[in-house]
């Protein structure tokens, strides 16, 4: 089938995507506050949550992380149904009731003092992220971008790494001053008067006249179409390029999430706990220098390629790893894995957005994410049981690099053979 894209109308001329001025990086900067947002207190802030509850409630780690992974579980589930959410709210609408689920939970958070109510706000946490995640992320700035839209993208899910890098720690400072339900309050507060006027004034789609089909060709010539109507989700996993997305880029979170839990466990015995405290700083910065990278190129590459070499270079930095205790080897390996952490994010909706019909695109990154999302979430456990089995991560290693090895053979099936359904 012809590669389908989605452009701004007449409201917004092609070229304008290539000045600073174009109204389009105003959107692309609120999206990446966004992910910053969601990223940085639903998911690296569950850290500190974690630690701060145990301390306030003498709850047990395994209460709290299981209210974490219900949380996650939920909007992997509800994500499904954005394109339906969208259609009723309008894409301003959601984000604005996923911003207010976010802060109302951490808010109440702050004062749970008991299990059920650590339930609920997690589970109303999980709301976040189905109006501030990835799929709507994606599908806002996708709407105003056609031949920048690899940069776009990459420059909005920054901020999904930069979550890690600026608010967990300062999170962490602000509870060390004024303590954990305070910081929260303060957060939560600074968090609101951020995000209600960036998404009042720039989130929302562009002023076209509707999607319509851009032929990539030849990119310096689009040529417009009207795009057909969505697919049902029934015709979506009928489709075999559906799954040479969703099945390598789930096993690649799988194995990625996996390593990125035990990291520190894996590295101490082979370089010590402050160098593995130290690989975990460079994989960090690696990942944001990472998507950096893949925006200044990602409109010139093929992303499915550009997703191959992602998976293949993540499974040579474990191969490294399991076979070095070398510091500076391991220090050097851990950054060539960063550096494509962020990737596994950014592409999946650079290929639906090539490979899909432009009104399908909600429909098909929810059922992506939601399927990507929950077997990720695998990982973590999967590696502790082949950890706890064989005695040792050697194997649990050994099953992290045969996951992104069959991933980038995967993602790499023929386009001839990806249209067969």
């Amino acid at each position: 089938m012809p590669a389908v894209r989605e452009r701004p109308g007449p409201g917004s001329v092609m070229h304008e995507e290539t000045s600073p001025r174009y109204a389009g990086w105003r959107v692309v900067l609120a999206c990446f506050l966004l992910a910053l947002s969601i990223f940085g207190f639903a998911l690296y802030g569950q850290g500190v949550y974690l630690v701060e509850l145990q301390r306030l409630n003498g709850w047990p780690a395994s209460l709290i992380s299981g209210a974490s992974t219900l949380s996650l579980l939920i909007g992997n589930v509800i994500v499904i149904f954005t394109d339906e959410i969208v259609a009723r709210l309008g894409l301003k609408r959601l984000v604005l009731v996923g911003t207010a689920c976010l802060a109302v939970s951490m808010a109440l958070l702050a004062f749970a003092t008991s299990p059920w109510m650590l339930y609920a706000v997690f589970a109303l946490m999980s709301l976040g992220w189905v109006g501030m995640g990835t799929v709507v992320i994606s599908a806002v700035v996708g709407s105003w971008f056609a031949r920048r839209r690899g940069l776009a993208i990459s420059l909005a899910f920054l901020g999904a790494s930069s979550g890690g890098v600026i608010v967990t720690p300062l999170l962490v400072l602000l509870v060390a001053q004024v303590g954990f339900r305070t910081a929260m309050l303060i957060a939560d507060a600074i968090m609101l008067a951020v995000l209600v006027p960036v998404i009042l004034a720039w989130i929302g789609p562009p002023p076209s006249a509707g999607p319509v089909d851009v032929r990539t060709d030849d990119r310096s010539r689009p040529q417009a179409g009207t795009a057909p109507n969505a697919i049902s989700r029934a015709e979506v996993v009928r489709r075999l390029a559906f799954w040479t997305i969703a099945i390598p880029f789930a096993l690649g979170v799988m194995a990625q999430v996996g390593f990125i839990v035990h990291q520190i466990a894996m590295l101490e015995p082979k370089i010590g706990a402050v160098r593995a405290g130290l690989a975990v700083s460079v994989m960090t910065a690696m990942a944001i220098a990472g998507r950096l990278v893949l925006g200044m190129f990602a409109d010139r590459l093929d992303p499915r390629i550009a997703a191959a070499a992602s998976l293949a270079s993540q499974a040579l930095a474990l191969s490294t790893i399991w076979q070095t205790d070398d510091v500076r080897i391991v220090l050097a390996a851990t950054a060539v894995f960063g550096f494509s952490v962020g990737n596994l994010i950014t592409l999946p909706p650079l290929i639906i957005h090539r490979e899909f019909e432009a009104a399908s695109f909600t429909v098909v990154m929810g059922l992506f994410t939601a399927i990507s999302g929950t077997i990720g979430a695998l990982g973590p456990g999967l590696i502790g049981l082949v950890r706890g089995w064989s005695g040792d991560y050697g194997a649990a290693l050994l099953l992290a690099i045969a996951l992104e090895v069959t991933a980038a053979a995967i993602v790499l099936v023929p386009e001839r053979s990806r249209q067969i359904s």
